[in-house]
């Protein structure tokens, strides 16, 4: 079946082809890792893990390269950690255990790859350098720029002029730039910052560098799909496909840019000043995760969502519904879609007409199709998930084994993944009980 998406970068729907068949191959922009992630942060998640498992059936399993990242270099990290008093490590640490943990009580696979930026401080030296040799980046200060003025194109997918950018932007003033619009490529690290040695000097790279970093170590110079949330169309992911076309000397650096809407709560924008600041981790103290996951797909990603409790409401009685008319235990593995449900994934990944055919499904049929969009458990109750007594008691043992191999990172992980499911652990001397947070 044809799979068509709408373009960010032409602003059409497209039949997709891959550059390469045999290898489909996304690029997602992942969390800076810092605190607990938001409900917001969720969207770009679900939604891109339905176009991985979509990708998958369409081309089969080993023909889809998926790769997410982690940004953990960042000064959201650094005032974290000076606030907390603890290393920066410590704060990455903790924070993609309990990112993995939410995600993974959302329904979502893991993606094929899960680069971190640190991890990839040559690969970003190596592209600032060839900038720099292209005439598309300068040294000024202890500072590596990019020169936005390099490229006649650019603003392309944003469809921004220079002076529209500047007009809406915070840019930061500063005497050594060119041009106020050139962004940071490496810059000067602070006392007690991360700080890396390169040909300008001691310091840490931008943000946007990351990913053109990342994308370029684990898919190529260029490849099929980069996806992200709205908010990230300007000026991350223009200043990406600056950065490595500009390096590369390529015509594009991925042939489609997708991009989900924006979230509020309850009609008004989400932001901590009002009140109505949500993490994943809070929703999944009282809601199972694929509760959040199908209140999520009930609306077409493009599109902004309205976040509800209404509609979390409605969403549980959705799936008690579907889960009254199949048996989720007959079927194996990760299930398989339903012609009509592979129809509507098709078509831009339109997950709201995918919903709306498994209710004209039933038994095997339905079952299959809602493994294969990534639930796969009963519901017993509005504010908690079905209980897997045995599969509790598993990783409490499985968190016990890793204690006594002092493997402490790893009975961290178990012990967060347990409380993403409101499983509260006890450790006392006669070994460690649970019971579940309602």
């Amino acid at each position: 079946m044809a799979l068509t998406i709408h373009n960010s970068l032409t602003r059409a729907k497209e039949p997709f082809a891959p550059l390469d068949a045999d290898m489909v191959r996304m690029y997602v922009c992942g969390p800076t890792v810092y605190d607990y992630a938001h409900i917001g942060n969720a969207r770009p998640i679900i939604v891109f893990d339905v176009l991985f498992r979509l990708l998958r059936a369409l081309y089969g399993e080993e023909h889809v390269r998926y790769v997410r990242n982690l940004t953990d270099v960042d000064d959201k990290i650094n005032a974290r950690a000076a606030e907390e008093g603890v290393p920066i490590s410590e704060v990455t640490a903790r924070t993609i255990r309990q990112f993995h943990a939410d995600i993974s009580a959302l329904g979502v696979l893991p993606p094929t790859v899960e680069p971190r930026a640190t991890e990839h401080i040559a690969e970003m030296q190596e592209i600032i350098s060839r900038l720099i040799d292209a005439g598309c980046a300068y040294v000024a200060e202890g500072h590596v720029l990019y020169d936005v003025t390099a490229r006649p194109d650019y603003g392309a997918l944003s469809k921004r002029s220079l002076d529209e950018m500047l007009a809406g932007a915070r840019v930061e003033v500063a005497p050594y730039k060119k041009n106020p619009m050139d962004f940071v490529l490496w810059k000067p690290s602070k006392e007690g910052e991360p700080a890396w040695e390169s040909p300008w000097g001691a310091g840490r790279p931008g943000w946007h560098i990351e990913c053109s970093a990342m994308s370029w170590k684990h898919l190529g110079e260029t490849f099929d799909i980069h996806g992200g949330g709205i908010d990230l169309q300007f000026p991350h992911h223009e200043n990406e496909i600056a950065q490595s076309t500009c390096a590369f000397h390529t015509p594009f650096m991925a042939k489609y840019w997708l991009h989900n809407g924006f979230l509020q709560v309850e009609g008004r924008k989400m932001s901590k000043s009002l009140g109505n600041f949500i993490t994943i981790h809070d929703l999944l103290a009282e809601w199972p995760g694929e509760v959040l996951r199908l209140n999520m797909l009930r609306t077409h990603y493009r599109q902004p969502v309205d976040w509800t409790k209404k509609g979390l409401e409605e969403s549980w009685k959705t799936l008690r519904g579907w889960y009254g008319r199949c048996d989720m235990d007959a079927v194996e593995g990760e299930g398989a879609f339903a012609p009509p449900v592979l129809e509507a994934l098709c078509d831009d990944l339109n997950t709201p007409k995918a919903l709306a055919a498994l209710h004209q499904l039933e038994g095997a049929e339905l079952a299959a199709s809602l493994k294969a969009l990534g639930f796969s458990r009963n519901i017993a109750d509005p504010r908690q998930g079905a209980v897997d007594a045995d599969g509790i008691e598993a990783l409490i043992a499985a968190r016990e084994a890793a204690r006594a191999e002092k493997n402490w990172a790893e009975a961290d992980r178990i012990r967060d993944e347990l409380a993403a499911r409101g499983v509260v652990l006890k450790d006392g001397p006669e070994g460690t009980s649970w019971e579940l947070k309602r």
